[in-house]
């Protein structure tokens, strides 16, 4: 049969969804839970694949065992198992048509960044940092130029795998609640270091090292050689996945609250 879960995790212990050689990847955390329940070796297959360092509120995995457990033995029971930087929402059993990735419609991010001149202590792992104040104008004016469907490239990870760099970007809003700037994106898909490439992209806007108009003539270039370096990942959160209503799952999206110290 096959199990879906809703997972939450503070990602700066783990190397990144993805299985890691000696163990340390998100995905490794939940098989080896999943196994201390299931009694057999389990293979979780995530809806994104998150990058070391990124948390997330709501992440959409599935696997597939043979046996039979109620769908709250699978919270409770993984959650006794899982360190503490990880819980399982919710489990639901689907059926095999079901797949976290490919049934997944669109995903949704949410990005934090602290500007003020002194690095964060307490929120150090949670929020991204630039030294000085920036002109939250200037990025939404820039960012307007990246909402429809586009080639990405310029926004692209070197090593990225995706089939196709073109995505159809429909949310990019921008706010400040004091000093932390919150960037909410929702795509239908997202490129490996997308949401970080175009933070650091409005960053050099918001700056002032570049005019709003550069974001669109970067994003017609497509050369990621031409665009900011990527900004660290500990200020990005997957806060949840899209699926069509007839697979009847719990809450798949959980809207980020900004941490306070």
């Amino acid at each position: 049969m096959r199990i879906a879960l809703g997972l939450e995790y503070d990602g700066a212990p783990f190397h990144g969804w993805q299985s890691q050689a000696d163990g340390s990847g998100v995905q490794d955390a939940l098989e080896r839970a999943l196994a201390a329940i299931a009694g057999a070796r389990t293979h979780a297959i995530a809806a994104g694949r998150t990058d070391a360092g990124v948390h997330a509120t709501l992440q959409v995995a599935h696997f597939d065992t043979d046996a039979l457990r109620p769908d709250t033995a699978w919270v409770r029971g993984a959650n006794a198992f899982l360190p503490e930087s990880m819980a399982v929402r919710w489990a639901l059993t689907i059926g095999a048509e079901f797949h976290a990735r490919f049934a997944a419609t669109g995903r949704h991010y949410t990005y934090l960044l602290l500007d003020r001149p002194v690095r964060p202590a307490l929120l150090s792992h949670r929020v991204g940092w630039y030294y000085r104040p920036l002109a939250v104008e200037a990025m939404r004016a820039g960012a307007a130029a990246l909402l429809g469907k586009h080639d990405f490239s310029a926004f692209r990870a070197a090593e990225c795998q995706a089939k196709s760099p073109t995505k159809m970007l429909d949310r990019i809003d921008i706010a400040r609640e004091d000093d932390v700037i919150r960037f909410d994106l929702h795509a239908d898909a997202f490129l490996q270091h997308m949401v970080r490439n175009i933070v650091g992209a409005l960053v050099y806007v918001g700056s002032g090292r570049q005019a709003p108009g550069w974001i669109a003539e970067l994003l017609q270039s497509r050369d990621r050689t031409r665009g900011a370096p990527t900004f660290a990942a500990c200020g990005l959160y997957l806060t949840g996945i899209d699926y069509p209503q007839h697979w009847n799952l719990p809450q798949t999206v959980v809207p980020l609250s900004i941490p306070r110290c």
